[in-house]
């Protein structure tokens, strides 16, 4: 499969490189975590819980997310609404983090990437891409870095929205996701064997998609 298959944390920096990627590349940019975080908007929009697995899974059946592209840019669509601008808030992700545990909710989401990757070769950013959605992916990259740079990164992205950071917070909200995206029983983050691992802590977006587009001229010449 011509594709590239980006895992990783929160706050590594996936969607920013995956875009950017797929630019320079000529691919298509899929944003799995937005798909999760409109079916997150469907489940907060209906008073649910993060532990109210029933009421997830039957909202589940309710919901179609689509991907759309208007004038070169990523739009994500709830039942026919676009629903981009309320994806970044910490409500949405967090309930998106939480939710992404469910069987229901997992399984609609793959069925729609598998998709999108089979008609046209794409560039994923998301937690099990190289293990569950795309395990035939040409490259698979596991994007990290540390939890202080990430914190530091996401604090930096609030404030320039003109919204208050507070840093230690952040810390322990990406500490707490990331033990819930590491543990959960079904596509848990994990490295993929044979993805290659980049630590983006102390590296510039240019190198780190510099690097990833070695790897995949690469595999692309063998």
């Amino acid at each position: 499969m011509n594709s590239i298959a980006i895992d990783g944390p929160a706050g590594a920096g996936k969607s920013t490189i995956a875009k950017l990627l797929a630019r320079e590349l000529g691919m298509i940019y899929v944003d799995t975590g937005a798909m999760y975080r409109a079916m997150a908007v469907h489940f907060l929009r209906r008073g649910l819980s993060a532990d109210d697995a029933a009421g997830i899974a039957a909202a589940c059946e309710t919901a179609q997310v689509e991907i759309r592209y208007e004038d070169g840019a990523q739009q994500v669509y709830l039942n026919g609404e676009n629903v981009t601008g309320l994806l970044r808030t910490e409500a949405v992700g967090n309930m998106a983090s939480a939710s992404s545990v469910y069987a229901p909710v997992r399984a609609r989401m793959v069925a729609l990437q598998q998709d999108l990757a089979a008609k046209t070769p794409v560039v994923m950013d998301g937690r099990d891409i190289g293990t569950v959605v795309l395990p035939d992916a040409r490259l698979k990259i596991y994007l990290t870095a540390s939890v202080e740079e990430r914190a530091r990164r996401r604090a930096n992205e609030l404030r320039e929205k003109g919204q208050e950071a507070d840093l230690a917070q952040i810390m322990h909200d990406i500490e707490e996701r990331d033990r819930r995206d590491m543990n959960r029983p079904i596509g848990p983050l994990k490295q993929a064997a044979d993805a290659v691992l980049v630590d983006s802590s102390h590296m510039t977006i240019a190198q780190v998609i510099d690097t990833i587009r070695e790897q995949y001229e690469q595999r692309a010449g063998n």
